[in-house]
């Protein structure tokens, strides 16, 4: 048995940039280095929240973040659903796993109904105690849809992601849609810029050594 295990924002939904814009905002009003809104890519709401010393001030952010993602658009990129198909149809478990909380996920499953029933498993950030680079995920991931870690393909395109999936002992695919292609090169056992013309077959090609 083998599966494929996804991110979501970044992988299967096209909001990394904006995102980016948001933390990017909240990094200026409360004094952040400039780098904020790339530090914390990859990790969970309660990680990112524990940067913050004043408990008025995670209070506001939260809901600052749930307030921005009622609204938000999450458009999901070329070619996802028919390479989850794909998978589904040779056999393959597919299971999600997000830095995500599940009012996050409440957003996203009102815009795309039937996107989450495309996968066997769901973990969210609420369903681990350590955020990524930790792989708690990716392996509670495997662990759910009933297969060893070292079959599954993980696809991210975070840094913090790609660590996480490296850490699992998965193989893992890097999308270039956040960061540069030459980055994640050094990084992941593969790089794709999104899966367009990407396959089950190229899946399976690429190697681990």
């Amino acid at each position: 048995m083998k599966a494929a295990l996804f991110d979501l924002d970044g992988v299967i939904v096209d909001t990394e940039g904006t995102y980016t814009k948001f933390w990017a905002a909240i990094g200026r009003e409360y004094g952040c280095a400039p780098s904020f809104a790339y530090d914390i890519k990859g990790t969970n709401l309660t990680d990112i929240l524990s940067r913050f010393s004043s408990e008025d001030d995670r209070e506001a952010i939260k809901g600052k973040i749930h307030d921005f993602e009622h609204t938000m658009e999450y458009p999901i990129f070329p070619c996802v659903i028919e390479f989850l198909n794909q998978l589904r149809a040779a056999g393959f478990k597919t299971a999600l796993y997000t830095s995500s909380d599940n009012t996050k996920m409440s957003y996203l499953e009102r815009q795309h109904p039937t996107l989450l029933s495309l996968f066997d498993a769901v973990v969210t950030g609420s369903m681990v105690v350590n955020s990524k680079p930790d792989p708690e995920g990716y392996l509670k991931a495997a662990e759910m849809v009933g297969c060893d870690i070292s079959d599954c393909y993980v696809f991210e395109d975070s840094y913090q992601g790609v660590e996480a999936g490296l850490r699992s002992g998965a193989t893992v695919i890097a999308l270039a849609t956040t960061n540069p292609a030459e980055r994640l090169k050094e990084k992941a056992h593969e790089v794709i810029d999104d899966f367009t013309g990407f396959n089950v077959d190229k899946m399976l090609a690429v190697s681990r050594l």
